[in-house]
């Protein structure tokens, strides 16, 4: 097994992409850019993600200072995250990577009709 390096040690593009990877920390946090929003709700939002699996995640995020907890001392508690003010640094990179997306699956249907095309 590989020794895990220090935050200070690694590459800064392979930093960013372990904080970005798994199944739902893009689609969290690129909902989260659009503003705040309710536990509940980004749980019907995410469809397919187990209570376990998103409060998991949203605790990484958090504890990595991306995203902020705010909870409402009501009865039943309200929970709510939003990007912290290192998280809104990532909403150009997230639309960046948005952009590519979008010009990638085009410049892919548009090779896939071509003749000669995969």
């Amino acid at each position: 097994m590989a020794k895990a390096q220090a935050a200070d040690e690694q590459c800064p593009a392979e930093l960013a992409l372990n904080i970005l990877s798994g199944k739902w920390k893009l689609k969290i946090l690129w909902h989260l850019s659009r503003g705040t929003i309710r536990f509940n709700e980004l749980q019907r939002i995410l469809g397919n993600i187990t209570t376990k699996t998103l409060t998991e995640q949203l605790r990484e995020l958090e504890s990595q200072g991306i995203i902020l907890r705010k909870i409402y001392p009501e009865v039943p508690p309200r929970v709510e995250y939003s990007l912290s003010e290192t998280g809104l640094t990532l909403k150009p990179v997230l639309q960046e990577m948005c952009a590519w997306g979008k010009q990638y699956q085009k410049a892919r249907s548009h090779d896939s009709i071509m003749p000669g095309g995969t």
